[in-house]
């Protein structure tokens, strides 16, 4: 079997269109199923770009999957992906959640709860149930909604941008009020960085631990070409999975800035 930084071949099995602009790939891969939730894989589209991606299923029956949000050239020929294209992919890579606390709190915004699905299993293995925020733009933008309630019943709680459906605003929002509320001892979170930005500081006024998805420009996956630098931390291999103290470490930086494509700092796109 091919290493982890070796590319080797899938075969897309099923698409599944979430929303508008959003798909889910499902597809057989050895090393694949045997990721961690939190980690990510770098799918190469033949002709095109490699991107990287969160691992949105891990093994279900021997199917696992990413989730696509289509922001760009290489990303909208993923998201209209039909069963039998052959893409190519490395990894996975980058570190993952720890499963941590017995009243964790999981803030998901838009495409960010690809990630965080496979955490959700991994404490219902453990026999915990999170609450967890599933935040979108409206209600048509909201994701795997269906299979989080089977799976966590009334604690499955939604928010919107526009009030279309559950609380009205950003899940940011959504999780102040409940940490306000209720007494988790772990929270969790994924979505645009400005959103994950202010769930991190609402964690310090409660003195709760915290773990983010972080999403930077990922070239290489390898802690080599430096596109993914956050501070002292390579998003590449250091992460994906930013706790308390690596978030502290970069406040300055964090919903702030990053490096686009050819290493020059821009303002994180929200």
């Amino acid at each position: 079997m091919p290493g982890n930084d070796e590319i080797r071949t899938i075969i897309v099995l099923d698409a599944r269109r979430e929303a508008v602009d959003i798909s889910t790939i499902y597809f057989k891969d050895e090393l694949t199923q045997t990721a961690k939730p939190g980690q990510y894989l770098m799918v190469w589209v033949p002709g095109e770009d490699e991107v990287p991606m969160s691992i949105s299923t891990i093994n279900h029956n021997g199917l696992s999957s990413i989730t696509v949000r289509n922001v760009g050239p290489t990303t909208e020929i993923l998201d209209s992906l039909q069963p039998g294209t052959k893409l190519g992919i490395r990894g996975p890579y980058g570190n993952s959640y720890e499963i941590k606390g017995e009243k964790p709190l999981i803030v998901a915004g838009g495409s960010g709860a690809a990630s965080l699905y496979p955490l959700v299993e991994a404490f219902i293995e453990k026999g915990i149930i999170p609450t967890f925020i599933l935040g979108g733009r409206s209600s048509d933008q909201l994701l795997f909604e269906d299979e989080l309630v089977d799976l966590l019943k009334e604690k499955l709680v939604i928010s919107t941008d526009d009030g279309s459906m559950g609380y009205s605003g950003y899940a940011s929002g959504y999780a102040a009020l409940l940490m306000a509320e209720n007494e988790y001892d772990h929270v969790y979170t994924c979505g645009p960085e400005l959103m994950m930005a202010k769930v991190f500081y609402e964690t310090e006024k409660h003195n709760l631990p915290i773990q983010a998805s972080l999403e930077r420009y990922i070239k290489c996956a390898v802690g080599l070409c430096g596109n993914c630098v956050v501070g002292p931390y390579r998003v590449c291999k250091d992460g994906p999975i930013f706790d308390t103290e690596m978030l502290d470490t970069i406040r300055e930086e964090l919903g702030v800035s990053r490096l686009d494509a050819s290493g020059i700092k821009v303002r994180v796109n929200h």
